[in-house]
């Protein structure tokens, strides 16, 4: 039967009575949850089963013209093993720059790279790992102790820095489109997750006992802000919550996740984490016990064993449904995500109504993606020490032999950090490369064959620092040294590094030694801070493929370093308590009262800034009413500089145990220099930063009683301070109010 058909999606001219198009799920003139029920009404339980069980892929369901699908993604600074890709900072020197925007920039470049190699992916059906656009993408567990390997791919130790991070790199992955997502975030890892990954236990039988304060007020928030700027997912994590496996975990995946926060998407498990429960943790015994208790608690998709699918629990789901322990209203509810989530990702729609689908390979590495990564590595750099401001270099020419050691001078594969985007060759510069640019007779040596630094050439280091007028240190860890899988054992200094950074000041012989350190998680650079001979230390964390030409902009005085610390450098890892205490006492600038080595919010910059004025909105506020600050500066020294600006409570009293200290705002203001008027910057503290937890009553609660507030470009009251002051002001609450969990 041939004719006209109006399906409200298209209009085709048939000759048949069936055709894919002619399903309601396709008919774009319906609700989405009208889309996904008639999709989801659809299918049978052996069809259900592996949608939920396979991530890449997902498989076709041919009957209905479904396509595979791919689960799989990594974005969190670049497309991460799909092919070519832009690499943008590691995630913890990009929570360095303390700006929100260059945040949503790198998620949006990310994104639109990602969604043109899905784009052409999906042209020629190609499906497989890391072929999709729903990405596991951004980690948001607190950085709580310095050895976890996976500080790195964190935005630091502070709650509510990772938390707004979070907003603006989702908002910038998916997209403004009000139809459509170009790519679909899903934050990580949920929750209460922070090391130990390999040392002293594994991460696959953790237990981390969590009291509730320390849970409410450290360890959700930013997973509360994730999900209300709209994250299509979230990742449950190896680890046990005070016995319970986060996957398997009904308090933390249906209580709080959906039925405090209001949470619609889907739980996916981390890798091999629903059979850890078994093989692991010994929580239960059997994979169809495994797979309903998952379900049951709130987790939507398994992320299997990459070697061994076969192994996947999820794919005895129908068996769980037949013994009754998994009800089949249960799994239909949990498999309904995954089709909305495919639905705004345009996958149902005709394929011209998508602008993102417009999108191709020629993003890849282009120009302005290139310098933004340059940008973000700029900004990333935390100047530690600058004696008699020896930075900038502002003659390069008075140097006239230059020498870089170090095991990280020219070593590309560890300028990185764990889950970077395959760089295409001749795309990355190097430190060495960087300088050579300046000088081109520049000497160079490692000194060593690895970051490990077992095998130290003294030698190589004295022949090419002899003479130097100027000696820059290269020294860190890479992901060979801590990454995902691989704590470190102490902040030393990796290998003979120590010697090594001794040596080349021996070596040197008076000549001014820049020390460049490359590290995630914080070192032992005592030696280095305290001696004179050392000019500057730079914290450069993971630049990635644009290391060297950002050394070059920032050491010339192109750009004034204006990057911040993101965490506490502690002066060693015995200040703190173990990893595998999850206590927040003595943690973090929060609840730290130990001296560090430098505090959280520490960095040097090349000129002054001078805090002449701050305004509370209003003196005396009513519990539950939101406060303003406002906070005037200017440049007071000789140089342009960006400037961050950070703003910090404390409770006056409190009746409970809170943090010493909160950050509750903050700002990168760009390119100030030395002729502009002052610049005013205004803030709003919300009422759920002020409120306080409430153990009897398990609930938050703002109380009367006065809050101080501080404003500047550090912390208050340091030891280890910049030029800049703090200015403080405090307001008055009156009444009470409780808030609820939240």
């Amino acid at each position: 039967m041939a004719g006209q058909l109006l399906i409200g999606c298209v209009v085709l001219h048939v000759v048949v009575l069936v055709a894919h198009c002619d399903f309601p799920f396709r008919n774009i003139s319906l609700s989405w949850e009208e889309r996904v029920n008639d999709l989801v009404g659809r299918l049978t339980l052996d069809e259900i089963v592996p949608q939920m069980a396979r991530t890449q892929p997902a498989p076709a369901i041919d009957r209905l013209g479904i396509k595979a699908h791919d689960w799989d993604t990594e974005c969190l600074r670049g497309d991460v093993s799909s092919g070519d890709a832009t690499s943008f900072p590691q995630a913890l020197g990009l929570a360095a720059t303390f700006s929100p925007s260059i945040i949503f920039r790198v998620a949006e470049a990310t994104s639109v790279e990602v969604r043109a190699k899905y784009n052409n992916y999906t042209k020629y059906d190609v499906h497989g790992y890391h072929k999709g656009i729903s990405c596991f993408s951004p980690v948001i567990n607190i950085m709580r102790h310095p050895l976890w390997g996976r500080n790195q791919e964190t935005y630091g130790e502070d709650p509510f820095m990772n938390g707004l991070y979070a907003q603006h790199f989702v908002a910038g992955l998916q997209g403004d489109h009000p139809r459509y997502v170009r790519a679909s975030a899903g934050c990580k890892h949920f929750d209460v997750h922070g090391g130990p990954d390999s040392y002293p236990v594994s991460r696959s039988s953790f237990d981390a006992k969590v009291a509730t304060r320390d849970w409410r007020l450290t360890f959700l928030p930013a997973f509360r802000m994730c999900v209300e700027a709209g994250t299509y997912s979230v990742m449950c994590s190896y680890n046990r919550i005070n016995g319970v496996p986060a996957c398997a975990n009904k308090k933390l995946l249906t209580d709080v996740l959906r039925g405090e926060w209001g949470f619609t998407g889907y739980v996916v498990s981390d890798e091999a984490a629903i059979e850890n429960i078994v093989y692991a943790h010994h929580y239960l015994n059997t994979s169809v016990q495994t797979v309903a208790a998952c379900l049951n608690a709130g987790c939507n998709l398994e992320l299997a064993p990459a070697k061994n699918e076969d192994r996947d629990f999820f794919m005895d789901m129908a068996q769980a449904v037949q013994d009754g322990s998994l009800t089949m209203d249960t799994v239909i509810e949990r498999v309904k995500p995954l089709f909305y989530t495919r639905l705004r990702q345009g996958e149902f729609d005709p394929p011209e109504m998508n602008p993102y689908n417009r999108i191709n390979l020629t993003v890849i590495e282009s120009e302005p993606h290139i310098t933004l990564a340059r940008e973000a590595a700029v900004k990333s750099f935390v100047l530690l020490k600058n004696n008699n401001n020896f930075l900038p270099i502002n003659t390069p020419s008075q140097y006239e032999k230059v020498a870089i050691v170090g095991p990280m001078s020219d070593n590309p594969s560890q300028l990185f950090g764990d889950y970077a985007p395959n760089n295409p060759p001749g795309y990355t510069i190097t430190p060495f490369h960087g300088l050579q640019s300046i000088w081109p007779t520049i000497s160079m040596a490692s000194g060593c064959s690895a970051t490990a630094c077992t095998d130290y050439n003294s030698g190589d280091v004295e022949k090419a620092i002899n003479g130097s007028n100027i000696v820059f240190v290269c020294l860190g860890t890479g992901q060979s040294l801590e990454a995902e899988g691989h704590d470190r054992m102490n902040m030393d200094l990796p290998g003979s590094q120590l010697q090594l950074l001794q040596d080349a000041v021996k070596y040197a012989n008076g000549a001014p030694v820049v020390l460049l350190m490359f590290n995630a998680g914080p070192l032992d650079i005592a030696w280095a801070d305290q001696n004179e001979a050392v000019s500057s230390i730079l914290a450069c964390f993971f630049p990635a493929q644009e290391t060297g030409n950002a050394l070059q902009q920032v050491l010339l005085g192109d750009e004034s370093p204006a990057g911040r610390l993101p965490y506490t450098w502690y002066r060693s890892a015995d200040q703190i308590p173990e990893i595998t205490n999850y206590t927040m006492a003595e943690r973090t600038y929060r609840y730290f009262t130990g001296d560090p080595l430098y505090p959280f919010g520490y960095g040097l910059s090349y000129t002054n800034f001078t805090y002449t004025d701050i305004t509370i909105g209003s003196s005396s506020i009513q519990a539950g009413e939101p406060q303003t600050v406002s906070v005037t500066l200017h440049n007071s020294g000789a140089a342009i500089s960006d400037e961050v600006v950070q703003v910090y409570i404390s409770w006056v009293s409190p009746s409970t145990t809170m943090p010493q200290l909160q950050l509750v705002g903050y700002d990168r203001l760009r390119q100030i220099g030395p002729v502009v008027t002052s610049l005013t910057v205004k803030f709003v503290i919300d009422p759920r930063q002020m409120a306080q937890w409430d153990d009897s009553k398990e609930q938050f609660f703002i109380e009367s009683g006065e809050i101080r507030v501080y404003a500047g470009g550090q912390q208050p009251n340091q030891k280890r301070s910049v030029a800049s002051n703090v200015l403080q002001g405090s307001f008055q609450v009156t009444g009470q109010k409780f808030m609820g969990r939240f």
